[in-house]
């Protein structure tokens, strides 16, 4: 499964409770990673660990549960960074992080510390081991993805979305071994431009699935063309011209083979199935554990017919 995004963890972790978590490897997004006060943060990979061991704040929407500020606070006190915000809790596996990072391990061998420290049985993957940052071109500037997201509030329209270091990249160790091997490869509903594109960035990745033999089914991040959160209508809308499903098809044109797709968009069904990609229509939005697992059977059902 390639995924990012909050509304990615949730999805995996309807996932791994319908089928055996240790079938299921995460390709996760880096774009977003940044340094904040010295530490190392990724905050996709780090979503889907706390969403995987029961640890996400599901009522905020990020970070770990319990959470206090303490540390925080006393940094903005001395001066110090505080507009991206990071909990006490959440400091303990930056920390972790950072010490390994510097000590001369990769990502990706981190992350399975971290992974294999909470006990997940699932593979958790970073796309890269190598720096690959997203930047959104606006009329206002150019931003690095936290800079736009978190400090902006995401608030200027974006005209363009590069990412920084794709051109090095490679897939981390793992990664296309994953895809050749899948008995099917999955898209979370994420933003296509912010949390899945930058995982296509690589090109070997994009290449993977593009010569894919198996099913590869992607779940549309949106509802009667709106985001349940998050900016993703509002670019689509900008750089693709629409937020239907067939614009979110676009999006992934020679990827997939299956687009599920919420009730609220059936009448475009035809337009899904005329750029030669399966339409499934049903309920999208996780709002609780059951509709997360309607979700999650609707998608496994595809991929068994994609």
């Amino acid at each position: 499964m390639l995924t990012g995004g909050v509304g990615g963890a949730r999805f995996l972790r309807g996932v791994v409770e319908a089928v055996d978590p240790a079938s299921v490897t995460a390709i996760v997004n880096v774009g977003d990673d940044l340094e904040v006060l010295g530490l190392y943060v990724s905050p996709d990979l780090d979503s889907v660990l706390y969403a995987l061991a029961g640890l996400a704040d599901e009522e905020r929407g990020w970070g770990r549960a319990e959470e206090s500020w303490n540390a925080l606070a006393a940094a903005d006190e001395f001066g110090g960074e505080s507009w991206f915000k990071l909990g006490d809790r959440d400091l303990g596996l930056h920390l972790v992080r950072t010490q390994r990072l510097r000590a001369g391990e990769p990502l990706s061998r981190v992350t399975a510390r971290l992974t294999a420290a909470v006990g997940l049985e699932s593979t958790i993957l970073p796309a890269s081991d190598e720096p690959l940052r997203t930047w959104l071109e606006t009329p206002n500037g150019g931003y690095s993805f936290q800079q736009w997201f978190v400090a902006r509030s995401h608030r200027d329209p974006v005209d363009r979305v590069r990412f920084e270091g794709a051109a090095d990249a490679r897939p981390a160790p793992g990664v296309l071994d994953a895809l050749h091997e899948a008995d099917a490869i999955l898209i979370a509903p994420s933003n296509p431009y912010v949390s899945i594109g930058p995982i296509l960035a690589v090109e070997r990745i994009r290449r993977a699935l593009e010569r894919r033999r198996v099913p590869c089914v992607a779940v549309s991040p949106l509802i009667g063309g709106r985001a349940v959160k998050g900016p993703a209508a509002d670019m689509l809308q900008r750089l693709e011209g629409g937020t239907s499903p067939a614009h979110v098809t676009q999006c992934y044109a020679g990827l997939i083979d299956a687009l599920v797709f919420d009730e609220a968009d059936a009448e475009h069904v035809e337009a899904v199935a005329g750029l030669g990609v399966r339409p499934v229509v049903t309920r999208t939005l996780m709002s609780d554990a059951d509709a997360r697992r309607r979700l999650v059977e609707a998608v496994l059902d595809a991929m068994a017919v994609a």
